[in-house]
């Protein structure tokens, strides 16, 4: 985010930034997050929507190309090679806007980070 830009003041504020196509895909993980972590502050971290529990639970943003979806997987070896073909250098994920987004991926991501954060505890 470049230094003359403000980091929005709500994920609705973040979210109503975007164009209607990329603003459905937000609100559908914005309502995937909320569902299954129902306890989580909805908050704006980095500039991005956060969900926080313990910590920081999960993270997401739109780019031009993607959605970025972290922090990255770690300690399920099979949730890490199911996530494997989304991962960047940093191992942080990359869903692609021109394919359908992994829905049921995604709940297995946040399950998981969900978990990772009880045991934060």
């Amino acid at each position: 985010m470049s230094a003359s830009r403000r980091a929005p003041a709500s994920v609705d504020a973040y979210v109503a930034g975007f164009p209607p196509e990329v603003r459905a895909i937000l609100e559908r993980l914005r309502a995937t997050a909320r569902k299954l972590l129902p306890d989580a502050q909805e908050t704006i971290s980095y500039g991005i929507p956060t969900y926080k529990r313990n910590g920081a639970v999960v993270y997401f943003a739109a780019f031009k190309a993607h959605i970025g979806f972290y922090p990255p997987v770690r300690g399920d070896a099979a949730l890490e090679k199911a996530v494997a073909r989304y991962a960047g250098d940093k191992g942080n994920l990359r869903f692609p806007l021109d394919q359908p987004l992994p829905m049921a991926l995604i709940e297995r991501i946040v399950r998981h980070q969900a978990k990772r954060d009880a045991a934060r505890a």
